[in-house]
């Protein structure tokens, strides 16, 4: 009966929802929540039955609890991400949960960043590279209509924020990747200062106080790590 949008929503959610990270505990699971996204996860040398029949008694309590509470556990929406090795991946198996069989992903969302089951990243760039030139095809449409101020906030709301979000789980990807990256940088620099292709990039770059996308992976780290080293991150 709580309305949409209210103050007190989050804080109703999350008490609601409270008695479910128990339950996740006491079976020795692993778990992040987002809001009313849960997520579980385990680490495992070996991925014959007994992990798989632990998710799926884990799954079941889950099930139960939701009944009790007035829920629904939507097999639907469930996805199941393996990571690892190829000759690990190959010996994988299904899990069955409410009559419902769930096969593993190849990749899955996690709050804006494609994972794969190799954690290359190749699915997250090329969505991020392709989402990019859409936007910035349609800012070219307009752009002689732009003042210069006007151009660089569309091309920051759109483009930059895919580039920097969660960038640090970048580090140490193959150099044609971040190529990728770096020409929807270029990309964007040129349409906003109307340089044209064959003028050099890096002069462009450091007029705009934009570092190339592989040293501003490398800054997002280092200042993490500052952070870390200085009681200045959470906990």
């Amino acid at each position: 009966g709580d309305p949409q949008g209210s103050v007190l929503g989050p804080l109703l959610l999350i008490i609601y929802i409270l008695l479910l990270g128990q339950i996740l505990r006491h079976v020795n699971f692993d778990f992040h929540c987002y809001t009313d996204d849960t997520q579980i996860y385990l680490s495992t040398k070996s991925l014959l039955n007994p992990p798989l029949a632990h998710i799926e008694s884990c799954l079941s309590a889950i099930k139960t609890w939701m009944q009790q509470n007035f829920l629904k556990l939507n097999c639907d929406k469930m996805e199941l991400l393996l990571i690892g090795r190829k000759s690990t991946l190959t010996k994988g198996g299904n899990l069955t949960i409410d009559d419902t069989t769930v096969s593993p992903s190849l990749h899955a969302r996690n709050l804006g960043v494609i994972l794969d089951t190799y954690l290359s990243f190749d699915h997250h760039i090329r969505h991020t590279v392709k989402s990019s030139f859409f936007h910035l095809r349609n800012i070219a449409k307009v752009r002689s209509s732009l003042s210069r101020p006007a151009a660089e906030i569309l091309i920051h709301a759109f483009m930059s924020s895919s580039l920097d979000n969660c960038n640090s789980l970048l580090s140490g990807i193959n150099s044609s990747s971040l190529h990728k990256l770096q020409m929807v940088q270029n990309s964007a620099a040129q349409l906003l200062t109307h340089t044209k292709s064959w003028q050099h990039i890096t002069p462009v770059l450091c007029e705009l106080h934009r570092l190339p996308v592989s040293q501003c992976i490398d800054y997002k780290i280092f200042l993490l790590t500052y952070k870390a080293l200085h009681h200045l991150a959470p906990p």
